[in-house]
């Protein structure tokens, strides 16, 4: 049995402030406000910035970013209901500072240059692999502005999956990368410039711990099911596979 309060964690004491369970309420992944935070050591916010969240989810990021930095968040996912975003957003009280958008990543209605950042936690992977998505979505980013990415990937490149987690890969993993992978990617002549890649310290090992509670914890049996196939796969590969590349850029 693991203790909600073991996912406050010394390490991001920012994220630590929030409710664990209304965090595990919001599960579709790894933790994204303990990424969040790790990505916005190299990412600087201003009060009253306005900033895209592309691929909110269920807009915990988003809530994050409105307390912690007092942005405007433009909350935009694919997937989950504008309308569920803005009741989560009116309880959490940030109503007023974040706006749930229903969108595509490939179809953003935007003004170019309307946003000082723009952000994805475990989402950008899905779309950004495409060697002309940066360069669609960097206009959308005031000059000066930045280009923010939390990611699931690899300590380093693979040509077929480990033997070890041959029971777990999945199609998806395709778009796993490694920090070094995406530096390339990022670094083409006339798109952005790359402020910083790193990898987030401990993620890998949060990422188990944060499994281990949704299973037990999450009121969704799709959640249960999915982080109880976490935990297996990260026992199996034992650290020598995952990481979770960070990459910050300047528009």
């Amino acid at each position: 049995m693991i203790d909600l309060d073991s996912l406050r964690l010394p390490t991001h004491p920012r994220s630590a402030r929030y409710d664990p369970a209304w965090m595990v309420a919001g599960c579709m992944g790894p933790n994204p406000l303990w990424l969040l935070e790790d990505l916005l050591a190299d990412l600087p916010l201003r009060t009253g910035d306005r900033v895209l969240d592309l691929g909110c989810g269920q807009g915990l990021t988003s809530v994050f970013l409105a307390r912690e930095y007092g942005v405007q968040v433009f909350a935009c996912d694919l997937w989950v209901k504008p309308s569920e975003n803005l009741r989560r957003f009116t309880e959490a009280g940030v109503d007023d500072r974040v706006f749930p958008l229903h969108a595509e990543a490939h179809d953003l209605k935007f003004a170019k240059g309307f946003f000082d950042a723009a952000i994805s936690v475990d989402s950008y992977q899905y779309y950004g692999t495409d060697a002309l998505y940066l360069s669609y979505l960097a206009p959308f980013v005031r000059k000066g502005g930045y280009v923010g990415i939390a990611v699931p990937g690899l300590q380093q490149e693979i040509d077929a999956p480990p033997e070890w987690l041959l029971p777990y890969w999945e199609s998806d993993f395709a778009v796993f990368h490694s920090a070094d992978w995406w530096r390339s990617h990022w670094t083409r002549p006339g798109q952005v410039e790359v402020v910083s890649v790193t990898e987030a310290k401990g993620a890998v090992e949060n990422w188990r711990t944060w499994s281990l509670a949704c299973a037990e914890h999450s009121a969704s049996e799709f959640v249960r099911k999915m982080s109880v196939e976490t935990v297996g796969m990260l026992d199996a590969d034992a650290g020598r596979t995952f990481a979770f590349p960070l990459l910050v850029a300047r528009v």
